[in-house]
């Protein structure tokens, strides 16, 4: 209870994005837990989507109120340009979520919204919630590592290692300290290859303000546990790490997901043996050309080994529905594809081998967690750094190489699959950071203590 005796209300803002809505509702979950309300704002056209892959009746039984506002696009609009969605979003969202809040506080006087915990990439959020005088907690979306990085550019524009549009100068390696892996110079959080408009845009709008949002919260929450990346939580002044944060037993009122989740798949690897399934799943925004999605079928293909892979609608600009009906006709009952899986159940299941992954942060942790080996396959964004923890610092898995071409052929996704599935010292190292990860959120480890102490803050 806070100082006048009312529970706490807590309001939730995601950026529009699968994984961000993911990672906050599942915070928002462990909140709940702990008898705080909480209010979940959306935006109209994310609401619509996490609402129509919810199971029958899952927002009745779920303890979180959802609400939305509108992000200020039409209906038909592209939401995949982020440049369009971004300015309007901030030219109309900061003054729905205040109009949200100064009606959620009117209508009770035991519904004051005390707190507003939001993505560091709506940092408007964070403004408006000051603004109004309310407590604010900036949640870093991906690992800590990217974080210092961010908080380092300042001192990386000084030192003429990148200029102040965020291009690099020098072409070469960029080490914070010797603990933590470096950052090739072409693949930094915002590089957009042949894109400088996007990597301009993305660079001012995100990574800038996220030096200026870390500053004006009253908590910096990030979804990992200090033991995984200690020397670049030290680097962050006032870091909560909370994480793994995970699902658990909500799966039943979970209302996180962007798309209907094909749970199908599980009854399916029931009947596979143990350790014997590749898992395959790239997130929710990457895309292949049709020669590079070809190689990838083709090389599970060549494996004649059982695998579960995550199609999405739009992974590929070609005839997937042909395409697929063919493919699925030649497997048999060797391969299961799905348009989306509950990963974390998936990744949990005794029979899963290995997991093919984009290495998004959600999916690294949620494969640590589990204790699964990689097969990493970034795209963009913080995804190279993780792949080079998972490799090179972890040493939990291995790289696919592109050819001359840029194009990751059939052989060698059948050649490193079948180096990586005998690895003892990889499945050695992944099961000591699962252990590592389950201390962490136990009773007495160190993200427990951490939202113990968070949670309590937030009560008084």
């Amino acid at each position: 209870m806070d100082s006048q005796g009312r529970q706490p209300h807590v309001l939730v803002v995601p950026a529009p994005g699968q994984s961000h809505v993911a990672s906050l509702m599942k915070l928002s979950h462990k909140i709940v837990e702990h008898g705080i309300k909480v209010t979940f704002v959306n935006t109209e056209f994310i609401h619509a989507k996490v609402t129509a892959s919810m199971p029958i009746k899952s927002e009745e039984k779920s303890p979180i109120r959802l609400v939305s506002i509108p992000d200020g696009l039409e209906p038909g609009d592209d939401r995949k340009d982020d440049i369009k969605l971004t300015h309007s979003m901030l030219k109309v969202m900061p003054v729905h979520l205040k109009e949200l809040i100064e009606q959620i506080n009117q209508s009770n006087d035991d519904d004051q919204i005390s707190c507003v915990i939001a993505g560091i990439s709506v940092g408007w959020a964070l403004e408006v919630a000051e603004k109004m005088g309310i407590k604010r907690a900036a949640v870093w979306p991906a690992g800590p590592g990217d974080l210092a990085f961010v908080l380092h550019i300042p001192k990386l524009i000084q030192d003429g290692m990148i200029d102040t549009k965020g291009t690099p100068i020098k072409d070469n390696l960029i080490w914070l300290s010797k603990e933590i892996p470096a950052w090739s110079s072409t693949e930094l959080l915002w590089s957009r290859p042949g894109d400088s408009k996007m990597q301009n845009f993305i660079f001012e709008y995100y990574i800038l303000r996220a030096n200026h949002c870390v500053k004006q919260c009253n908590w910096l929450l990030c979804n990992s546990f200090h033991e995984l990346d200690s020397p670049a939580c030290d680097l962050i002044p006032g870091i909560i790490p909370v994480g793994p944060l995970l699902l658990g037993n909500q799966l039943s009122n979970y209302v996180g997901s962007l798309r209907p989740q094909n749970s199908a798949c599980l009854s399916w690897l029931d009947k596979k043996p143990v350790g014997s399934v590749i898992y395959v799943a790239f997130g929710s925004i990457a895309t292949f050309s049709q020669q590079q999605f070809d190689e990838l079928a083709f090389g599970l293909e060549l494996i004649s080994q059982p695998f579960l892979w995550v199609v999405r609608s739009d992974i590929t600009e070609g005839p997937l529905a042909e395409f697929l009906h063919m493919f699925r006709t030649r497997l048999n009952d060797c391969g299961m594809i799905v348009e989306w899986a509950p990963q974390e159940k998936v990744l949990e299941h005794p029979s899963i081998a290995c997991f093919v992954s984009h290495c998004g942060w959600n999916s690294t942790l949620e494969g640590i967690s589990m204790g699964v080996p990689f097969l990493c396959w970034p795209f963009l964004a913080d995804q190279f750094h993780n792949k080079s923890y998972i490799c090179d610092a972890w040493k939990i898995g291995l790289g696919l190489t592109p050819d001359e071409n840029g194009l990751i052929t059939r052989h060698e996704i059948k050649t490193k699959i079948e180096t990586l599935l005998p690895d003892d010292g990889i499945k050695k190292n992944a099961l000591k950071l699962k252990k590592m990860a389950k201390t962490s959120v136990t009773e007495g480890g160190s993200s427990f203590k951490n939202f113990e102490s968070f949670i309590d803050q937030l009560k008084n």
